[in-house]
């Protein structure tokens, strides 16, 4: 018997027999996107985009991936100044924290041609800028959370998919805030200043993270930051430290109220799975095959498919520029490699979208590609 999206979804997280393996496109399907809108930041609505859009409304199995609904605190307001403004094309925005003794400022760039926001000026450049971030009050980081709007969209969603919860960890909220270089050499030569900041971020987006999960029991959710403490970043034995330390209590809460927590973690895996086990999450993605990656999916499934949901693992930069042909036997492999022998359970899943205004032919074949080999028979 034929299953509903919900229910092929909610069987592959609990390890139960399924019809066929999942499908989901990510954030093709996943992310809110309106073609309809004129904003010229929007790349969603080029023509091209919509048979895209169309194609994962239709035949895939929806994972609508929504953040926790947050407003942040009074205090806030009066220490962080955010001002947006149109330079050449490109929105810009500027952040300016009054921290004690210290002001510190980030810049950011986000063109009309490509849905992404880059960090042209990090907000902390130094262990002079950290200590101060660290001396702000608690209070201004403080968040309010409001699940009504998740409750709703689930429901409005009904039997095509389900709704992931997306939040980030403290590994994540820290490290982001740091180049990658400054970042890697003050998490590798200052553990105790670094510790305090990791400490900092974990008191307010524990208390997110226990509300939401309590308020919006037995859902998915995807939790982002592993691939900071991941190779080569960061030594593997700084992975306990800095990402199952702090990353664990989000995982338990979630289970507690019946929830699945699904770890994003993109590269290198082979010396930080064990880490992973060791925190019992329930599913992990995207499990990018080699070069991007260090590990087939068959050896992934052999070692931890019975423990875990694996999501995977098609290179968006294949999907992009590999002949239909060619990326069809890739396509094959994978759903072979990810449905074979026992295991908790596989969801064929790329490791990213595109990102770019134009969804060209190729692309589009290939995506086609990946929904009819996931639905045929």
């Amino acid at each position: 018997m034929s299953m509903t999206r919900r229910e092929r979804l909610m069987a592959t997280l609990r390890g139960e027999p399924v019809d066929r393996p999942p499908v989901s496109l990510y954030e093709v399907g996943g992310f809110k996107a309106d073609p309809s809108d004129p904003d010229p930041f929007n790349v969603y609505n080029d023509p091209s985009w919509r048979p895209l859009l169309q194609l994962a409304e239709e035949r895939t199995d929806l994972i609508r991936m929504r953040k926790p609904p947050r407003s942040p605190s009074a205090a806030r307001g009066q220490v962080f100044q955010t001002r947006t403004w149109i330079e050449g094309g490109c929105r810009m925005t500027s952040t300016r924290v009054a921290a004690p003794h210290r002001m510190l400022t980030s810049l950011t760039k986000r063109e009309p041609g490509v849905d992404t926001v880059w960090e042209i000026e990090h907000l902390l450049k130094d262990t002079d800028d950290l200590a101060a971030f660290l001396d702000l009050p608690d209070e201004v980081f403080a968040e309010s959370v409001d699940v009504a709007s998740l409750k709703a969209e689930d429901e409005a969603l009904g039997d095509r998919g389900i709704v992931m919860v997306n939040m980030e960890d403290p590994l994540c909220a820290a490290a982001s805030l740091f180049s990658m270089e400054d970042y890697t050499i003050i998490a590798t030569t200052e553990p105790d200043l670094f510790h305090r900041l990791l400490e900092k971020c974990a008191r307010h987006l524990y208390a997110v993270a226990e509300k939401t999960a309590r308020e919006f029991p037995g859902r998915l959710w995807r939790i982002v930051g592993s691939e900071y403490a991941s190779e080569p970043f960061l030594r593997p034995a700084l992975y306990a430290e800095y990402e199952v330390r702090y990353t664990l209590p989000m995982v338990r809460m979630i289970q507690q109220h019946g929830g699945f927590a699904r770890l994003h973690s993109h590269g290198r895996l082979r010396r930080i799975l064990p880490h992973i086990q060791s925190m019992g999450v329930d599913a992990l993605d995207p499990i990018e095959p080699p070069p991007q990656g260090d590990m087939a999916l068959a050896e992934v499934k052999r070692l931890y498919g019975e423990r875990m949901v694996l999501f995977g693992n098609l290179e968006i930069a294949d999907i992009e520029n590999m002949e239909p042909g060619a990326f069809e036997k890739v396509v094959a492999q994978s759903l072979r490699d990810g449905t074979a022998g026992p295991g908790r359970g596989f969801v064929l899943l790329p490791s990213s979208s595109p990102f770019g205004r134009e969804i060209t032919s190729r692309t589009m074949a290939n995506y086609e590609t990946i929904v009819r080999l996931a639905t045929a028979g």
